[in-house]
C-alpha cells in the first residue's frame, strides 16, 4: 500500500519537540502572510523562483509540497515565515520545525537537480517593520537525504500501523451485530433509516420518542456503514454532559461484543474540565505538564491509542503517567480516534477543532447530532458577539498609554451610535462603518502592543481584544441572518452607555458549510417537529430526509389532561394560583407519588410554590433555584426515589426539563403550567419580524414563539414515560393547549386522547405549510 503526505504535515508529526506554549502572541493574518511572501520575493533577483513544487519518495511513501523560493544563481532555497514583534521571541521548537521543513525541501531539490549541496535559509519577515532576519546554512545532499529518510521512516511506521488498524477496525465492524436479542418498537425503523442516510451520503432528521433507545439505534448503523462507505471518523455531538454519557454507554455496549474491539473511542471534554493546574498558564515555564510536552507526546499518544477506549478518566491516566497535559493530549487524539464524543462546539463553532481537521485532512466523516433541537440556540450563541461599554470604559482607565488614542476613537464613535436613541432597545438596519473601522484600528493597535509586550497585560485588555476581534469578524459576515442592536444601560450620571450586539437569529448560513463538509449527518431528538422549522434555521440541504419514528409507547400509558378554562398568561397569573394548586393537590391525593411541576419563570414558580405550601403543608415539596450548582442539581434529583413522594417545582426549559431520566415510580406525573412561549420583548419581536421576512407569511410567530415553546413542553412531558413499562399522567395547564395549532405539535402517540379535550378551534392559529 502506498501513502502520501505533505511536507508540512510530515514535519509537524515527526519534528515537533519541546514545550507546549500557548502564551498569547498575535500572529499575522492570512492576508498579511501572503503579502509578506510577495514582498520577500520582490526583493530577490530576476531568476528567483517562487512556489517551487517538489516531491519525492521513500519506500512506499510519497512526499510533496511547495518550497517558498529558490535562487538558482545562489543555489539558495528559502522557507519564509512571517511574524510580528521581536524575532528572538519565536520559540526554539518553532524554529526547529521551520528548519525541518526547509531541510526536507532541500533534499527534494537536491534529488531533482542532482545537487551535491545546497544553501538553505529560514527567512523571518516582520510584517510591521518589513525587516527580514535570515538564518542561512549550507548542507550536503547526503546529510539532507539521511534527515529526510529518518523523518519518513518515523511517519511511515505510524502510517502502516494506522493502515493496519483501519483494516482491523473495518473487519470488526463488519461482524458487529445489534447487542440485544430484538429491537424495541420503532428502533429498527430508526436504525435502517440511519444506515441508508450513511450509505447514500444524506442528511436525516429523526424524531424519536425518549425511551426508544435512539442513541444505540443511531450509533450501531453508523458504525456498520464504515467499511463499505470508507468512512474515516464518526463525531457524536451533544449539547450537554448527560448526552455524552449516553453516547459512551451505548458505545461501551457495542464494544462489549468483542474482547478488545479495535474501535478507538475518545471522549473529548472542555479544557476547564480537563485541566490539572487551572491556576497555571499553558507554557513550560508555568505548568509542568506543558514543559517538554512534545518530547513526551509520541509515547503518550502510542500508549493512549493502545487502550482504544479513551474516556476522560483513561485520557487523564495516560497523560499523568507520561506527564503531559490531558486536554492537549486529547486534542492530539482527535486526529487518530475513530469515534469522538464531544460537545457541539467542537464541530460547529467558528474555530471548531473537528471541522478544521475534517477540511484539512479531507476526511469522510459522519455526524450524529444528539438532542439536536438544542442546536438552534447553541448555534445562535456561537455566532453572536457583544460589547459592553461599562467594561470598555473600565479598560480605558487601565489601558497602556500607547493605546489611548485608538480606544478614545472607538469611544467617540460608540457614543455617536446611541446619541439619538431614546428607546432602551433598538435594532439598526446596518452597522455604522465608522465604528467598525475604529474598532478594527483598535484591534490592530492592541495587536501591535501585545506583539511588543506579550507579558504583564491586564486580563481586561485581552478580554476586550478577543471580543472586539469576534465582533469585527462577524461584522464582515453580517446579513439578514443577524441583528445589530443597541441596548441602553442604566444611566451613570449624565452619561449614556450601551451594549452593542451582533445577534445571530438564523445560524443556517454558518452551520450549512459544516453539514456540507460531512459525508452524512443524522440529527435526532424527541422534538424535531415541524421539520421545516429546523431545516430552515439549521441550514440543512434541500434533500434532507425526515422520519417520525414509531413510538414504543401506547396512548394508554400516558393520561394527558388539558384544562380548557385556565389561563397562565402573564396578566392572568394571579388568578391562576389557586386553580393550579387545587389541581395539583387533588391529583396528589388521588395518586400519591413523585411529580414535577413546571412553570415559565422563577417568579411564577415561587408564587405557586408559596400558595401550594401554605394550603398543603403535608405534601413534601422541593424547589429549583437560580444558578444551582451541579451538586445541588444532583440533590434535587435524588429526592425522586422509587419509594419517595412529593412534588419538585422546576422551570420549563431549565436543567430538569430535559436530559434527566426518572423511570418507573421515580416520576409518575408532571404538571406543566405554561405553554412555554418565549417572553414577548423587543428582541423576540425583532426576531419574529426577521423570520417573517426570511421564511414567508405565517412563520414569524410560529418560528419565534409557538414552535420553541411547545418543544419545551414536549421535552418536559417526556420525563414521565421513560420505558415501555412506565405509566403516568400529564396535566397541561393552559387553555391554549386545546387549540388545533398547538395540539398538532404534540406527539402523535398522544393523539387518541385529543378528542376528549375541550378547545375553541375557531380562535386557533393554523400551522402553515412548511417547506
Amino acid at each position: 500500500m502506498s501513502y502520501r503526505v505533505a511536507v508540512r504535515s510530515l514535519c509537524e508529526f515527526t519534528a515537533k519537540e519541546g514545550d507546549l506554549d500557548l502564551r498569547f502572541t498575535p500572529a499575522p493574518t492570512a492576508q498579511e502572510g501572503m503579502a509578506g511572501h510577495r514582498t520577500v520575493a520582490s526583493r530577490r533577483g530576476e531568476n528567483y523562483l517562487c512556489e517551487v513544487v517538489l516531491s519525492g519518495t521513500y519506500e512506499n511513501l510519497h512526499v510533496a509540497g511547495r518550497a517558498d523560493g529558490y535562487d538558482p544563481d545562489l543555489n539558495l532555497l528559502e522557507e519564509v515565515k512571517t511574524h510580528r514583534g521581536d524575532v528572538s521571541r519565536i520559540p526554539h521548537n518553532h524554529r526547529l520545525l521551520h528548519w525541518a521543513q526547509v531541510k526536507i525541501y532541500g533534499w527534494l531539490l537536491c534529488a531533482e537537480l542532482d545537487l551535491e549541496e545546497v544553501d538553505l535559509a529560514v527567512v523571518y519577515f516582520n510584517v510591521i517593520s518589513q525587516k527580514e532576519t535570515v538564518l542561512r546554512e549550507r548542507f550536503g545532499a547526503q546529510a539532507l537525504r539521511e534527515f529526510f529518510e529518518l523523518q519518513c521512516s518515523r511517519f511511515l511506521a505510524w502510517a502502516e500501523q494506522e493502515s493496519a488498524h483501519r483494516v482491523e477496525r473495518d473487519q470488526s465492524l463488519r461482524q458487529l451485530s445489534f447487542p440485544h436479542p430484538s429491537y424495541r418498537r420503532g428502533q429498527r425503523q430508526l436504525a435502517e433509516a440511519v444506515y441508508r442516510a450513511a450509505r447514500d451520503g444524506k442528511t436525516l432528521m429523526a424524531q424519536a420518542t425518549t425511551g426508544i433507545g435512539k442513541t444505540l439505534a443511531t450509533l450501531f448503523p453508523q458504525l456498520k456503514a464504515f467499511p463499505d462507505q470508507q468512512l474515516d471518523r464518526l463525531f457524536f455531538l451533544t449539547a450537554k454532559t448527560p448526552g455524552r454519557r449516553l453516547g459512551l454507554d451505548a458505545l461501551a455496549t457495542l464494544r462489549s461484543q468483542e474482547a478488545d474491539m479495535p474501535l478507538r473511542v475518545l471522549e473529548h471534554v472542555a479544557r476547564d474540565k480537563a485541566c490539572e493546574y487551572p491556576d497555571r498558564a499553558c507554557h513550560g515555564e508555568s505548568c509542568p505538564l506543558a514543559q517538554g510536552f512534545y518530547d513526551r507526546l509520541p509515547a503518550a499518544r502510542k500508549a493512549a491509542l493502545a487502550l482504544r477506549w479513551l474516556d476522560q478518566q483513561a485520557v487523564r491516566k495516560v497523560a499523568l503517567e507520561h506527564q503531559v497535559c490531558p486536554y492537549y493530549l486529547s486534542q492530539e487524539l482527535c486526529r487518530w480516534s475513530d469515534v469522538v464524543v464531544c460537545d457541539y462546539n467542537y464541530y460547529f463553532d467558528m474555530t471548531a477543532l473537528l471541522y478544521g481537521l475534517t477540511v484539512i485532512n479531507d476526511w469522510r466523516v459522519t455526524l450524529l447530532v444528539d438532542e439536536s433541537h438544542n442546536l438552534i440556540e447553541r448555534g445562535r450563541s456561537m455566532y453572536t458577539a457583544e460589547l459592553d461599554q461599562n467594561r470598555f470604559n473600565d479598560l480605558r482607565k487601565v489601558a497602556p498609554s500607547g493605546l489611548k488614542s485608538a480606544l478614545d476613537r472607538v469611544g467617540r464613535h460608540w457614543n455617536q451610535l446611541h446619541r439619538d436613541q431614546e428607546a432602551p432597545y433598538q435594532v439598526y438596519p446596518a452597522i455604522a462603518d465608522l465604528f467598525i473601522i475604529s474598532l478594527q484600528k483598535a484591534v490592530g493597535a492592541i495587536t501591535d502592543h501585545l506583539t511588543d509586550q506579550p507579558n504583564g497585560n491586564d486580563s481586561a485588555l485581552l478580554r476586550f481584544y478577543l471580543d472586539a476581534m469576534l465582533f469585527c469578524r462577524l461584522a464582515e459576515a453580517y446579513g439578514p441572518h443577524s441583528l445589530f442592536d443597541i441596548s441602553r444601560l442604566p444611566s451613570s450620571g449624565t452619561r449614556t452607555l450601551s451594549t452593542l450586539c451582533l445577534r445571530n437569529v438564523v445560524p443556517a448560513p454558518f452551520l450549512a458549510p459544516r453539514f456540507a463538509a460531512a459525508h452524512s449527518s443524522t440529527l435526532f431528538s424527541a422534538t424535531l417537529s415541524p421539520a421545516g422549522y429546523y431545516a430552515d434555521l439549521l441550514g440543512l440541504s434541500e434533500d434532507y430526509q425526515w422520519l417520525d419514528v414509531e413510538s414504543p409507547f401506547e396512548a394508554a400509558q400516558l393520561d394527558v389532561r388539558i384544562t380548557g378554562n385556565l389561563s397562565t398568561r402573564y396578566q392572568h397569573r394571579a388568578t391562576s394560583l389557586q386553580p393550579i394548586t387545587q389541581i395539583m393537590a387533588e391529583q396528589y391525593e388521588r395518586q400519591p407519588g413523585n411529580y414535577l411541576a413546571f412553570f415559565s419563570s422563577y417568579a411564577y414558580l415561587q408564587q405557586v410554590f408559596e400558595t401550594f405550601s401554605s394550603a398543603h403543608p403535608e405534601v413534601p415539596v422541593w424547589v429549583q433555584s437560580r444558578s444551582m450548582s451541579e451538586t445541588e442539581r444532583e440533590d434535587f434529583l435524588k429526592r425522586f426515589t422509587p419509594h419517595s413522594r412529593g412534588i419538585g417545582f422546576a422551570v420549563l426549559g431549565g436543567a430538569f426539563g430535559e436530559g434527566i431520566d426518572l423511570p418507573g415510580d421515580r416520576l409518575i406525573g408532571a404538571f406543566i403550567a405554561t405553554l412555554g412561549l418565549p417572553q414577548v420583548n423587543p428582541v423576540n419581536e425583532e426576531i419574529k419580524s426577521r423570520m417573517q421576512s426570511m421564511f414567508g407569511a405565517g412563520t414569524g410567530y410560529d418560528y419565534t414563539y409557538l414552535f420553541p415553546g411547545v418543544q419545551k413542553v414536549v421535552q418536559a412531558a417526556g420525563r414521565v414515560i421513560r420505558t415501555p413499562q412506565d405509566s403516568g399522567v400529564i396535566f397541561l395547564l393552559d387553555d391554549r393547549f386545546g387549540q388545533r395549532a398547538v395540539r398538532s405539535l404534540l406527539p402523535q402517540w398522544w393523539a387518541p386522547v385529543g378528542h376528549r379535550l375541550t378547545s375553541n378551534d375557531s380562535q386557533s392559529r393554523t400551522v402553515p405549510e412548511l417547506k
